[in-house]
């Protein structure tokens, strides 16, 4: 591979300029011009090896019959808390303490990002405590109610 445009190089050794162009080069054999005498040099590449280690993970042996059966855990749920989806302001709460819900029933109303948002009941129970009223600020996650 001859340059077309030479590659100029200035280097100073032990307080000596040199003004270095690479006229050439074919494989690892380059042609250099030093202060204007031609030079062919032989390039040694270093071999670089990664210092990432290549890992190596024992098989695993597939799932035996009693792993691959799924267990039925019933757990008793106590309260399921309703949550505010986004901040916003409480507008109307329609239930109390003690009132029976449905699923999917209207709980309150709130006002999030400039449009009105109902809160929805996300299982049929018993309210056992409602922690906003009219007029209340509320954060994103913030506990609005709790359903037993």
């Amino acid at each position: 591979m001859t340059y077309t445009n030479m590659k100029k190089f200035k280097f100073t050794i032990g307080g000596d300029d040199f003004d270095v162009e690479l006229v050439s080069e074919e494989d690892n054999m380059l042609r250099l011009e030093v202060n204007g005498t031609e030079y062919e040099v032989e390039l040694h590449r270093e071999v670089i090896v990664p210092k990432t280690p290549i890992l190596v993970r024992a098989e695993v042996p597939p799932p035996t019959k009693k792993e691959t059966r799924i267990t039925k855990t019933i757990t008793k749920t106590t309260n399921t808390a309703v949550k505010s989806p986004l901040p916003g302001t409480i507008i109307t709460v329609l239930i109390k303490e003690g009132d029976q819900v449905r699923l999917g029933q209207k709980l309150l109303t709130m006002e999030a990002m400039k449009m009105e948002n109902n809160i929805l009941a996300e299982k049929d129970g018993l309210v056992s405590s409602v922690k906003v009223k009219p007029g209340d600020s509320v954060l994103q996650n913030d506990v609005l109610l709790e359903i037993e």
